[in-house]
């Protein structure tokens, strides 16, 4: 126990390093000579020297060398290799602490020739002692030597020389040249070893039995004075043979290629077996674990079941996707004999790693309502997998300072090995996302991305995680209202539901730009909204006449601000006086305004008539009409009695076609006859008034109209405005400040120009001291100006008529 084991499996160092000891630091390796010189060994050097690197389950690192891998000491049948490892918390290494690790394990007796595929090199190792047939070395024409020959001449200065035959060439290099070339040498008194990375040049894909073969055919020369010693370095390693079929791995090897067996004729079974890891299982063991080995005259297969004890499964990913994949590092030992090398060994070690296979993942909602806490857990994980960041709100969020957002992240271990994480945030934190859905309940939405990397193959995948927890804790918005001398107010205070619902009367949105257009009152604090709507207004809506009064009602509706779905509903109502609807002046004018009613479909307010059809209303809004006439006007007919005299008239709507109006609206007005006023008099010789001039500041507003009702003035954007000529042009002019009922406004001058510029030429008067410019073609006609909703102080406003024109000189038209 401890965090570096080692053990000897036959030729094969075999050391296991605990991950859990290790966790979170970096790690490096080295092997030591026998000189004390620490060499660092990278995926080039493992391969070429005899060493391999894997992990081989969620908790271990393996480290694996061969017998006569290129630091090793070997004396007599037992070999040592020591190994360094370096462990450092920063990538740069730091600090490292230095663990050493020596170990001796004895080998033997060595097959006079033995095979070993890696899963990162194939090797071969001979002994020196080769056959006196040396002509027979491989399976070759009799011209090979001869060719090689010079080859080896042309090389004198070197010792050793390796021949690559390929099918229409042969390579020599010399040991150094091929060592340069990434293949790995190794000698003892009585062996010679080539090893031979996967990726390198000379290797050939050759076929047995439909199974591909990784394959180098070689000879390495040595020379003994004047004698040439040659030595068949062919190796061959299966590269596939994998199949998949319900449930299970098959794994075939063939027992004898061509390529190993040159100048053999006989051969004959010696031994089979099979393991996990290095470590050889009997056939009871294999019967328990379900594993099945078929030796078979010409190959070798082994079935395992997905699953299955000794293998394990990892984490991957496809396409972003998270998956697993199970796998099992397997291990064939078959030897053989035959009439040309005796007994041949060869050993694969073939992880082994199924298809990817996608897991969905379980999102948990373990929300404690009470609490107002949200608590999920995502899982389950293998251990391979670590969560790196969130994403909150577009933001990426490490794991550490996910808290400073009011995330608590927590790991949950499970007795089977794998884990899930834990999330926990409050309904109230600001990411969380809150809707209003129905009655007294309000959803809350937790929407984060969590993003995972796996070890050691730093692949990445993300889960998104949305979940939605309904709480009853909704509090809507209340309302009461109530009416005074002249206006309908609604005062809604808020819930905790409506912070982004809008007012909505009928399908207008009611801003505080357009409340001030049509002198309205708006206001909110956050906590209460209060609305004020006078009675004569185009959106209030008026029922049936009583001699009690009119119902006038004020219908809001608030509206989710992001759908525009309808979230609440508040009306009042109330009782107006009907003479509100009316005045009578003392100079014989009467004022009365018509309104629409709600049961009368289509109504057009510009269609009311007066009894005189000719009598049309003089200002018109969407639910009203105001008509001002004289009594003696418009068909108003007279009543006498003994003390008053009463006028009476009709506001009336007829349907095209139709003499029978839909809509009456009977009113009278009556004076008294006889009426006596005491009023005091004392003669006083006043001084006449005067006007004195005097300077002071005033603000104006001069505004265009769509038309000669002055309700609809061009807004900005509406700019600029496209006339014909002669077109009507309907200006006002509006005495901003001071808010003073003793001044009246009089227009002095008004004239136009070709440019921004007042002072720019030409110029053309409309108004000169007061007046219509005489010399006009089409003068300037005033119109008066009445109360109204809008209009308060009639005194501070005048409105004039221009019809549309342009300058010309001559002939010729004039452009700015």
């Amino acid at each position: 126990t401890g965090p570096m084991n080692s053990e000897c499996l036959g030729n094969v160092l075999h050391m296991t390093l605990s991950t859990e000891y290790f966790e979170g630091q970096y790690l490096s390796f080295s092997v030591v000579d026998h000189s004390g010189i620490a060499w660092e060994v990278d995926e080039a050097m493992a391969s070429q020297c005899g060493y391999t690197i894997t992990y081989i389950n969620w908790n271990n690192i393996e480290f694996r060398a061969s017998a006569l891998s290129c630091h090793s000491h070997l004396e007599k049948d037992v070999f040592t290799i020591t190994i360094e490892i370096k462990a450092s918390y920063s990538p740069d290494m730091k600090n490292a602490a230095t663990h050493l690790k020596s170990a001796s394990c004895h080998y033997g007796p060595w097959s006079p020739r033995e095979l070993v595929c890696e899963s990162n090199y194939m090797e071969v190792s001979v002994r020196k002692e080769v056959p006196q047939t040396v002509k027979h070395f491989i399976q070759d024409k009799s011209e090979d030597r001869m060719l090689a020959f010079p080859e080896e001449k042309a090389g004198e200065a070197s010792i050793w020389q390796i021949v690559f035959h390929q099918p229409e060439l042969k390579k020599a290099l010399l040991v150094s040249d091929a060592w340069s070339a990434g293949y790995g040498f190794n000698t003892t008194d009585t062996r010679v070893l080539l090893r031979i990375p996967y990726s390198a040049m000379q290797i050939q894909l050759v076929e047995a039995q439909g199974i591909t073969f990784s394959a180098v055919r070689s000879s390495i020369f040595y020379r003994h004075q004047w004698i040439f010693l040659t030595v068949d370095t062919s190796v061959a390693c299966p590269v596939d043979g994998v199949d998949y079929a319900n449930e299970t791995i098959i794994w075939t090897v063939p027992k004898y290629i061509q390529l190993l067996s040159a100048g053999a004729t006989s051969f004959k079974d010696v031994l089979v077996e099979a393991g996990v890891d290095l470590h050889k299982l009997s056939a009871k063991e294999m019967a328990s674990r379900k594993y099945v080995l078929l030796n078979d005259l010409n190959a070798i297969t082994m079935k395992i079941p997905i699953g299955a004890e000794g293998g394990h499964y990892k984490t991957s990913v496809s396409n972003g996707q998270h998956g697993e994949k199970y796998t099992i590092n397997l291990f064939l030992e078959h030897q053989w004999e035959d009439n040309k090398w005796g007994l041949t060994k060869r050993t694969i070690i073939k992880e082994i790693e199924t298809p990817f296979e996608q897991v969905e993942l379980a999102i948990t909602n373990n929300s404690n309502l009470t609490m107002r806490i949200m608590n999920l857990t995502v899982g389950t994980f293998l251990p391979d997998v670590e969560l790196a960041n969130l994403t909150i709100e577009g933001a990426t969020v490490p794991v550490s300072e996910a808290i400073q957002h009011g995330y608590l992240i927590y790991d949950i271990k499970y007795a089977n090995g794998s884990k899930g994480y834990g999330i926990q945030v409050l309904f109230d934190a600001p990411s969380i996302k809150k809707e209003y859905v129905r009655a007294d309940t309000r959803a809350y939405t937790l929407n984060v991305t969590l993003a995972f990397l796996v070890h050691p193959t730093s692949e990445t995948f993300s889960v998104p995680v949305i979940t939605v927890s309904a709480v009853k804790d909704a509090v809507l918005p209340s309302a009461r209202g109530f009416c005074d001398g002249s206006n309908i107010h609604l005062i809604i205070t808020r819930g905790n539901v409506d912070q982004n619902w809008l007012p909505f009367i009928s399908d207008w949105h009611l801003t505080p730009e357009d409340a001030q257009k049509h002198n309205y009152g708006l206001k909110d604090n956050g906590t209460h909204l209060a609305i004020s709507v006078p009675f004569l207004s185009s959106h209030v809506n008026y029922e049936v006449f009583h001699t009690s009064g009119i119902k006038a009602s004020l219908h809001l509706t608030l509206k989710d601000g992001m759908t525009l779905a309808n979230r609440r509903d508040f009306s009042v109502s109330c009782r107006i006086s009907p003479l509100k609807l009316i005045q009578c002046l003392p100079n014989g004018t009467v004022v009365i305004t018509a309104v629409k009613l709600v049961g009368i479909a289509d109504l057009d307010t510009k269609q009311f008539v007066l009894r005189d059809r000719q009598c049309k209303p003089s200002l018109i809004t969407e639910n009203t009409a105001t008509f001002m006439f004289n009594v003696s006007a418009c068909g108003t007919s007279r009543k006498f009695n003994s003390a008053t005299m009463t006028y009476e008239n009709d506001v009336l709507y007829f349907r095209p076609g139709n003499d029978t109006p839909v809509y009456q609206l009977k009113f009278a007005c009556s004076y008294a006859i006889k009426q006596t006023v005491d009023v005091s008099y004392e003669s006083k010789k006043n001084p006449p008034p005067s006007i004195k001039p005097g300077f002071g500041s005033i603000a104006l507003s001069l505004k265009l109209f769509k038309d000669k009702s002055y309700s609809d003035p061009y807004q900005e954007l509406e700019y600029p405005v496209v006339k014909y000529l002669r077109e009507a042009l309907y200006f006002e002019v509006e005495l901003l400040q001071p808010k003073d009922a003793r001044l009246e406004l009089y227009l002095d001058d008004c004239w136009a120009t070709n440019s921004h510029s007042q002072d720019s030429l030409p110029q053309w008067p409309i108004i000169i001291n007061g007046c219509e410019n005489s010399e006009d073609s089409y003068r300037t006609i005033f119109h008066e100006v009445n109360y109204s909703p809008r209009v308060k102080l009639p005194q501070h406003f005048k409105r004039f008529e221009v019809r549309m024109f342009t300058f010309v000189r001559g002939t010729t038209l004039l452009q700015e």
